[in-house]
C-alpha cells in the first residue's frame, strides 16, 4: 500500500522543538550581534560555555513558568507576545543577578539592553515562524477515528481541545445508529468495504480506536486494520491517546476493568522518592510558611478592614486512606458563611468577601496549610482534600472517586493547575481525570512540573 507522505510533530516533539529552537534562536542572535556590533557582554567562545548553559537554562525554566510551552496558546501571536516578554524580562533579570555564573556587568549599561533586545527579538522572530509554519494545517496529524457514531463528538472534542494540531478528519460508525452530531463540519463518515484506500487518499496517520471488541468490531475491518498495522500505520486504542494527549485518566471509559487499567506509579512505593519527596514537602514548607510571615502584617490589615472577623478557620477534611483531619486555612468567607449546612464553594460565591477573594486568586489563603503538611496530615503537591460530607456524595456519584485517597491530599496538585473552577458533575469528573493521572504517573518530573505551573497560577492570579 502507497500512501502519501505527511509530515506531523506530535506533542512531546512539539515542546521538544519549542524548548531548542528557543534556546537555539536566542544563542544565535547574541552570537550575530557580538560579531556585527561592539558588544562584548555576552560572549559564545569555549572560554565561556558556561554562560550559555545558564541562560538557557533560565530560558527553559522561565518559559515554562511563564506558559511559552503551553501548546493551545502557543499557536496565538498576542498571547505569545506578551508571554515571551514576561519570560525575557525575568531570565535577563535572574541572568544579571548571578554573576559567578555569568558575565560581570558591563561599564557600558547600553550593553544590557542590547541583550535584553536580543532576547526578545529572536524569540519573537522564532516564534512567529512557528505559529506561522508548524502550527500550519499542513503539519495537522490527521487521524480516523472508529467509534460508535454517539460518542463521535464528545471524542473528538476531548482530544482536539487538548490539541489543536490533533486533527480528526472521519470516522468509521462501528454503531447502529447514524451520526446527527453539528459540530464537526467537515467531519465525514468513511465507509467499511476499503479502510487502506482511505487511510491512503487522506494521508491519514494514526487510527483511533474507540469501541469495546465486542460491540461493532466486525472480523471483517478487524482483518483491516491488522493489514494497515502490518504496513506500518499506528493504530492505537482511544483510552491510551486520551491519557497521553489531555494528561488525564478517563475514568468514564474504563468501566471495571480498574486494576488491569491502572498500573500505578511505582513512586507510590519507592522508599527513596517518599523519603525525598517528604524532605522537600519540609523544605518548600519552611519557605511557605517564611513568605507568610513577611506578608503577615498586609493579611492582618487587610482582615481587620475587609473580612472583620477572625483572621483563620479550620475545617475536617479526608486524607491518605480516608483518615480525617483538621486543615488550617486563612478564611476568605463571611462568618456564617455555612449557616445552612455544608455546601460547595461557586466559582463567584457572594459569601466570599472582596479581600478573601485577592486571598484565594493569590492562593496565599492556603499558606497555613503547610502546618498540615509538617505534621504529616498532607504534602505540597497531591490532590485537593475534601470534606467528607462531599467525598461521601462523590464517591457515590463518580466511579474511582475513592482512589484519590492513595496518597496524601496536597497544597497544589496536577488537578489543582490544571482543572477549571466549578462544582459539576463534569467538572468534578475532569479533576478527578487529573488527580488519577498523578497518582498513575507519579514522579520527580511530574512533582516539578507542578510546581512550576503553580507558580504560573499564582504569577496569572489565577487561583480559585
Amino acid at each position: 500500500m502507497s500512501q502519501k507522505s505527511n509530515i506531523h510533530f506530535d506533542i512531546s516533539e512539539r515542546k521538544v522543538l519549542l524548548r531548542l529552537f528557543d534556546i537555539a534562536s536566542v544563542l544565535a542572535l547574541l552570537y550575530l550581534v557580538g560579531i556585527v556590533f561592539n558588544f562584548d557582554y555576552f560572549k559564545i567562545n569555549k572560554d565561556h560555555w558556561v554562560w550559555s548553559i545558564v541562560l538557557g537554562i533560565y530560558l527553559t525554566i522561565f518559559a515554562t513558568i511563564f506558559e511559552l510551552y503551553n501548546l493551545q496558546k502557543a499557536s496565538k501571536f498576542e498571547v505569545v507576545v506578551q508571554n515571551i516578554i514576561l519570560t525575557s524580562s525575568v531570565t535577563v533579570l535572574f541572568y544579571l543577578l548571578t554573576p559567578f555564573f555569568t558575565p560581570e556587568l558591563p561599564a557600558n549599561r547600553l550593553q544590557i539592553i542590547y541583550f535584553y533586545i536580543s532576547v526578545n527579538l529572536a524569540l519573537f522572530v522564532w516564534r512567529y515562524a512557528y505559529i506561522v509554519l508548524i502550527s500550519a494545517p499542513r503539519f495537522f496529524k490527521k487521524v480516523m477515528l472508529v467509534a460508535n457514531a454517539d460518542d463521535v463528538d464528545i471524542i473528538i472534542s476531548s482530544l482536539q481541545k487538548s490539541d489543536p494540531n490533533y486533527k480528526v478528519v472521519g470516522f468509521i460508525n462501528t454503531g447502529s445508529s447514524a451520526y446527527v452530531g453539528y459540530d464537526q463540519k467537515e467531519l465525514q463518515e468513511f465507509s467499511l468495504d476499503n479502510v487502506a484506500n482511505t487511510v491512503s487518499e487522506r494521508s491519514i496517520s494514526e487510527i483511533v480506536v474507540a469501541t469495546p471488541h465486542s460491540d461493532g468490531m466486525t472480523v471483517s475491518l478487524y482483518n483491516q486494520l491488522i493489514s494497515l498495522l502490518e504496513n506500518g500505520v499506528a493504530i492505537r486504542e482511544y483510552t491510551q491517546v486520551y491519557e497521553e494527549i489531555t494528561r488525564r485518566v478517563p475514568v468514564q471509559h474504563v468501566d471495571k476493568d480498574f486494576y488491569r487499567y491502572f498500573p500505578f506509579s511505582r513512586s507510590n512505593q519507592n522508599k527513596l522518592y517518599l523519603f525525598f519527596h517528604r524532605i522537600l514537602d519540609l523544605l518548600f514548607s519552611a519557605l511557605g510558611l517564611l513568605f507568610g510571615m513577611i506578608i503577615f502584617p498586609i493579611i492582618l490589615i487587610g482582615n481587620i478592614f475587609a473580612n472583620r472577623g477572625p483572621l483563620f478557620y479550620t475545617q475536617i477534611r479526608v486524607g491518605k486512606n480516608g483518615k480525617h483531619f483538621r486543615i488550617y486555612k486563612l478564611r476568605s468567607m463571611v462568618t456564617d458563611a455555612e449557616k445552612d449546612g455544608a455546601q460547595y464553594a461557586e466559582k463567584r460565591d457572594t459569601r466570599v468577601t472582596k479581600f478573601g477573594r485577592f486571598l484565594r486568586r493569590s492562593r496565599f489563603d492556603e499558606i497555613p496549610q503547610f502546618i498540615n503538611v509538617i505534621k504529616g496530615d498532607m504534602s505540597v503537591i497531591g490532590p485537593r482534600p475534601e470534606r467528607p460530607v462531599f467525598v461521601k456524595e462523590l464517591s457515590e456519584k463518580i466511579p474511582f472517586y475513592e482512589v484519590r485517597h492513595l496518597v496524601k491530599p496536597g497544597v497544589t496538585g496536577w488537578a489543582q493547575v490544571n482543572a477549571n473552577y466549578g462544582t459539576s458533575h463534569e467538572d468534578t469528573l475532569e479533576k478527578l481525570q487529573y488527580d488519577l493521572y498523578y497518582i498513575k504517573r507519579r514522579s520527580l518530573f511530574l512533582d516539578i512540573s507542578i510546581v512550576i505551573k503553580t507558580l504560573s497560577t499564582i504569577i496569572f492570579f489565577r487561583g480559585q
